[in-house]
């Protein structure tokens, strides 16, 4: 069986009653609630005649000795490539998602995570973002004090992102002294990657102290040798662990969602996931056996890629959720916050650009 066309009207008609019914409530479709369910008039032996028939397709299977069916994962796969009517993010959940997202600061660290809490919150699954890695040329740097100790170091790297940091400085300094600063390292250093940036400033450490006064130069290493930490892989954030558990109710199960626990925390399988879904236009889906990270755990994921200013993928967002998953709703619940990162990310680049 490779196509809906091979199936007939009545077993399609079956096949996609039965998956939504498995998708409602998780537990495997008998015939005679599958009776009750269709809008064509049949007997609950003729649809276990056609249930059989669907077994045989590889379709459905029957997790326990009992007249109850649910979805293979091509069974899932089948359904969802060609039969699922994708609906829209309600306005409430649209509202909660941009005023979490607008009340974040310009660190993305900041935007992915609430944005994240979010989608895990709305979907009632594990929700994940994967964080760009840093190491991309820098656009801009910008000084600004805060305290007669304190100054917060704004840096915007060429593919759109914004950090900060917050820095303890020698009191003493002055408006002139940060923009001399800043002014220095957006002329001679953009464009640079932070590795490069490092050995730069070690080269040109004399002609810096030449160049500076005291205070300047201080100023130019501090800024630099704040963002050392940034040259890390790409990202990983999960929220909702928790969420995981409440629809597990075999121990089997129960053991391979540790495990998956696991995999999350040390990032096994899952980095190339999503890196799989920032190579692909719009939302994926991924089920069970489909990814080593889900076999056996019943679980499934559904992901999404945003972009930066530049329209570039940089990262990718999700959940991860049973496999009976309420893909109609969450799916373009993704697709909005991944556009809405997307705009957050966008927006705040521009602000920088303006101020």
């Amino acid at each position: 069986m490779s196509n809906i066309q091979e199936l007939s009207v009545r077993n399609l008609e079956i096949f996609k009653n039965l998956v939504e019914a498995y998708i409602e409530t998780g537990d495997p479709v008998g015939s005679v609630s599958l009776a009750e369910r269709l809008n064509i008039n049949l007997s609950p032996s003729t649809i276990r005649t056609v249930m059989a028939e669907l077994v045989d397709n590889g379709l459905l299977y029957s997790p326990h000795i009992s007249s109850g069916r649910v979805p293979t994962t091509k069974g899932l796969k089948f359904f969802l490539d060609g039969l699922l009517e994708i609906g829209d993010v309600s306005k409430d959940d649209r509202n909660k998602i941009d005023s979490i997202a607008a009340g974040s600061g310009n660190r993305i660290d900041d935007i992915l995570s609430d944005a994240i809490e979010s989608l895990s919150g709305l979907s009632n699954c594990a929700g994940l973002v994967f964080a760009p890695k840093t190491d991309v040329p820098f656009k801009h740097i910008e000084f600004i004090g805060l305290s007669p100790d304190r100054v917060l170091v704004i840096l915007v790297t060429d593919d759109g992102l914004v950090e900060n940091r917050i820095i303890e400085t020698p009191q003493g300094w002055t408006i002139s002294v940060l923009n001399e600063a800043s002014n220095y390292l957006n002329r001679q250093l953009v464009g640079m990657k932070f590795n490069e940036i490092t050995k730069e400033i070690e080269k040109e450490k004399k002609l810096l102290d030449i160049e500076l006064d005291s205070l300047s130069s201080s100023f130019v290493k501090e800024g630099i040798a704040v963002w050392t930490g940034i040259q890390e892989k790409e990202k990983l954030i999960v929220r909702g662990h928790s969420k995981l558990l409440d629809d597990v109710q075999e121990i089997e199960k129960l053991e391979k969602i540790k495990e998956l626990f696991d995999a999350l925390e040390k990032k096994k399988g899952l980095i190339k996931l999503l890196n799989m879904a920032k190579k692909a236009e719009g939302v994926r889906i991924y089920l069970g056996s489909e990814n080593d990270l889900f076999t056996n755990t019943g679980c499934s994921a559904i992901i999404s890629p945003y972009m930066n200013s530049k329209g570039q993928i940089i990262g990718a967002v999700g959940v991860i959720g049973p496999s009976h998953i309420n893909y109609a709703k969450i799916v373009p619940m993704v697709d909005y916050t991944a556009r809405t990162v997307s705009h957050f990310l966008q927006s705040r680049i521009s602000k920088i650009r303006k101020t």
